[in-house]
């Protein structure tokens, strides 16, 4: 079986993160909307958004995290830095998490 081929693209990896970010909806896109519609690996995205965050600062521009919940209890990981799904919500201990959302904003 061949790998998927991912989709052409004109510009960077991380300009096309960008233009995804700045078209989102309001509840913003995961790391696996992301995947799909740059064509990068879903474990990829999280190190490209770390880049890509310190560039839109200097553009005077923000990434906004919509954070990560259990989908159990409802606890909102909001403290969270890291750009990934957590493993295990820390109140009940469910491995049910909704992963976090990412969009650009001014």
């Amino acid at each position: 079986m061949s790998a998927p081929v991912p989709p052409s693209r004109g510009s960077t990896v991380r300009g096309a993160l960008e233009a995804a970010l700045s078209s989102a909806p309001e509840h913003g896109l995961t790391s696996k909307d992301l995947s799909a519609l740059v064509g990068i690996s879903e474990k990829d995205v999280a190190d490209h958004l770390v880049h890509l965050e310190k560039s839109l600062k200097a553009q005077g521009l923000k990434l906004e995290v919509v954070p990560a919940s259990c989908i159990q209890c409802g606890f909102a990981f909001k403290d969270r830095k890291r750009f990934t799904r957590p493993g295990a919500c820390p109140r009940c201990r469910s491995t049910r998490i909704d992963p976090p959302a990412f969009r650009v904003t001014s």
